[in-house]
Order: structure tokens, then C-alpha cells, then sequence
């Protein structure tokens, strides 16, 4: 019965984790997602502030790609620690250095790099609200990068299901079609995201007029998607489920209420002139 199943589903396309190894040297997709994620933020705004009227210097932002990458790093990883697996990180606690075991939270990373653009931007005294917004642009491509990174490792897989573009995962021992959950939230939280983004800053004036509401969509539109992509998504099996929903869902409640005082903030703070 199971061949049967498996056979009508998609071809996994198994790529080896490591890219380059040479001894003791280990080049993963993993690593180089992150990595790609941050190189085209760099470059991407960059670009934007050269432009007349720019919220920042390029000096900034080449100071900043520390700031974010330790935030990113940081974040993601102590949020892994406490939100996922605290109890065994507590009976080994040098394993929390092991990074190249994985074990990050998106999370917990975002939280890192919103702590990050606080601090910088209170630092070099930039408009923080409009600073947010340019940081908030380029987020869906590490989100993007990351998840297919997800995918290539065989890492956080859907729940089981019949439908015809399911995967069977090789590291999965149950053997069972799935749901490509990496796949939704990479198209969800990543390109799809990034787009919207794009549309509203360049093409429209939300960025001027109301500073903080791009930052705002940006953790709406990743929480939303989250939330919903963890309902095909499998729970993580020391975890499972509370009253119905998974941890993922549990910390996105608080990235969509962060969204909305975001983009309310973005109102109630530019009221226009009577």
C-alpha cells in the first residue's frame, strides 16, 4: 500500500546537506542560507541609500550587517534554547554552542534583529521607524534562503497527506507522503512577502507618510503565514500540540499583535495637519 501511495507522490530531490567538505572544514546549505540572507540585505540597501533623502548612509549600513548578523545568530538560536527544547539544552548546556547541529527559531531571530535595529538606530541616531522599514524589505529573503535550507536538510516536514504533490523525506523513518511545509512557507513568508513589500515601499507612499507601517506588514504578513502553514505542518515531536495548536503558532499570536501596534503606531503617530 505504501508503494503504491509512494509512488504518485513527488520526487524528493535529495542534495547533500554539505556543500564542500575538506577535512575539518564543512561548507552546509544551512550556514550558507543565513549568510546569503544577510550578503543581500547588505547589498540590496546599499543600493537604496544611495539615492537622495536615504534615512541612512552606506556607512551605516555596512556597520549594521555586524549588528544583524548577531542578532540574527543570537536571537535565533536562544530562542531555539527556550522556546523548543529547554529541558535537554539544560542537561547539555555546551550543545547550545553547537550551532552546526542545528536548531534556530525564526522566531527567535527576528526578535534578535528588531532588538538589533533598536539598539543601532538609537546608537547613530536614525529615524528608527524609517529605518525599520528599510531593514523590514530585505527580512523575507533570509526567511526565503532559510527555508529552502529547511528543505535540502529534509528538516521540518508536513503532516501526512494525499495530496498529489506530497513528499516522501528520506529522513522521515515513517516513510509517509507529506506536506512540503518548507516549500509553502518559502513561497509564503519569503518571495510572495517580499514582493508586497517591494510594491508598498516603492510604489507607494506609505514609506514617507507613515514610517513603521511597512515593518508593520512585514511581521504581519510572516506571522499570518506561520500561523497558517502550521496547521499542514508537523509538530515538533517532543512538543506536539496545546489545546489545538503548535508552538510556532504560539509565537506567532505575539508577532501579530507586535504587527498591529506597529502599523497602528504608524497612524496614530503621522496624523495629518488640521
Amino acid at each position: 500500500m505504501l508503494a503504491a501511495v509512494s509512488a504518485s507522490v513527488l520526487a524528493y530531490p535529495e542534495i547533500d546537506p554539505v556543500l564542500f567538505e575538506l577535512g575539518p572544514i564543512v561548507i552546509r546549505w544551512y550556514s550558507l542560507a543565513y549568510i546569503a540572507g544577510l550578503m543581500f540585505g547588505w547589498w540590496y540597501i546599499r543600493r537604496l541609500v544611495s539615492k537622495p533623502g536615504a534615512v541612512m548612509s552606506t556607512d551605516h549600513v555596512d556597520d549594521f550587517l555586524t549588528w544583524a548578523a548577531i542578532g540574527t545568530i543570537l536571537g535565533g538560536r536562544l530562542g531555539y534554547v527556550l522556546f523548543y527544547n529547554l529541558s535537554a539544552y539544560l542537561e547539555d548546556p555546551i550543545s547550545i554552542l553547537r550551532l552546526w547541529d542545528g536548531g534556530m527559531s525564526f522566531h527567535g531571530g527576528a526578535a534578535g534583529v528588531v532588538i538589533a535595529v533598536i539598539l543601532f538606530a538609537k546608537r547613530k541616531k536614525l529615524d528608527l521607524m524609517r529605518f525599520a522599514d528599510v531593514i523590514a524589505i530585505v527580512a523575507p529573503v533570509g526567511l526565503f534562503t532559510g527555508r529552502l535550507a529547511n528543505f535540502i536538510n529534509g528538516e521540518l516536514w508536513g503532516r501526512t497527506t494525499d495530496a498529489s504533490w506530497a513528499m516522501v523525506f528520506p529522513t522521515d523513518p515513517s516513510g509517509l507522503p507529506r506536506h512540503p511545509s518548507q516549500l509553502y512557507e518559502a513561497i509564503g513568508e519569503g518571495l510572495l512577502l517580499f514582493l508586497l513589500l517591494q510594491f508598498l515601499y516603492h510604489k507607494t507612499n506609505l514609506a514617507k507618510e507613515r514610517p513603521g507601517f511597512i515593518a508593520g506588514v512585514f511581521f504581519l504578513g510572516y506571522g499570518l503565514v506561520r500561523f497558517l502553514v502550521e496547521f499542514v505542518r508537523e509538530p515538533d515531536a517532543h512538543i506536539g500540540l496545546v489545546e489545538g495548536i503548535s508552538r510556532g503558532q504560539m509565537l506567532s499570536i505575539p508577532t501579530l499583535i507586535f504587527a498591529l501596534w506597529l502599523v497602528g503606531q504608524s497612524f496614530y503617530q503621522n496624523k495629518p495637519n488640521k
